[in-house]
């Protein structure tokens, strides 16, 4: 796969705006020119300089290092709750599918109910039950996003469960468990790379919309999001600054999925 990924110019790009925003998650304190959440009333509005590379906000705050550390905000949360969705989905829908029977049942009726409820609507009920707005926000994004992923899930071990080599495996005494492990879950994990690499370009966007919603993290924090929502009632004397927030939203949006939909191409049968 490696190899396909190298050789195909859609996944390098969208590999390489990947590394971009992780780099600058990783490496915010090193990159950012100046404290982001040093307030500077004398220096609003600065046009860029050798100091300000990208001007200051309208508290003088610097613009650059608030979209760096932006990143390291955004990722922080994103990363996490997608490692999240995709344990609880992975697993629970392939043991559900693989297991069949009542268990099945359960998970599509719980499941159905889950679906009917907008992801939104639920995420925006949830966001504000734990102190902790980081958490909240995590929580309530994987309250409302798990099921969505765990039935894709299912319909990839549904089809893989049907394939005469798990027959094969079943003949010649391996147990369930090992059937799952070592031949189920590896055979349909590069559809799970790119399920989850194009769910992360969603939660990105979902965080960055809770701000507008007020419901994101504390105003001031360096956060895409939160940065858009203070520049709103400036988009007619500075419209750079919510320019920027969004188009480093849609920069890294457009990284995971330029990369999810590459490796949905290599992973497609009709490509092999």
């Amino acid at each position: 796969m490696l190899r396909k990924i190298l050789h195909k110019p859609q996944a390098i790009l969208g590999l390489a705006m990947m590394l971009a925003v992780i780099l600058a998650m990783a490496l915010a304190p090193q990159l950012a020119p100046n404290d982001p959440n040093k307030v500077d009333i004398l220096h609003k509005f600065t046009e860029p300089c050798e100091q300000y590379p990208m001007g200051t906000d309208d508290l003088g705050r610097c613009i650059e290092s608030r979209l760096i550390y932006g990143a390291r905000m955004s990722m922080s949360i994103a990363l996490p709750t997608i490692i999240i969705i995709a344990v609880i989905s992975t697993l629970l829908a392939t043991v559900c599918a693989y297991t069949g029977g009542i268990v099945d049942k359960v998970f599509v009726i719980v499941s159905s109910i889950f679906m009917a409820l907008p992801p939104f609507l639920v995420a925006i009920t949830l966001v504000g039950l734990f102190e902790s707005k980081e958490f909240s926000i995590m929580i309530s994004i994987v309250v409302a996003m798990w099921v969505w992923n765990a039935q894709v899930v299912r319909t990839y071990v549904l089809r893989e469960k049907t394939k005469p080599y798990i027959i094969t495996c079943r003949m010649s005494g391996c147990s369930e468990l090992r059937i799952i492990l070592r031949h189920v879950l590896p055979n349909i994990f590069p559809h799970l790379l790119v399920l989850y690499s194009t769910g992360l370009s969603g939660i990105i966007i979902m965080i960055s919309s809770y701000a507008f919603l007020g419901l994101g993290l504390e105003t001031g924090t360096a956060e895409w999001g939160a940065m858009m929502v203070n520049a709103n009632k400036l988009i007619f004397t500075h419209p750079e600054l919510i320019a920027y927030p969004g188009l480093c939203i849609l920069f890294a949006a457009a990284g995971f999925n330029l990369f999810g939909e590459a490796l949905r191409d290599i992973c497609d049968p009709r490509e092999d």
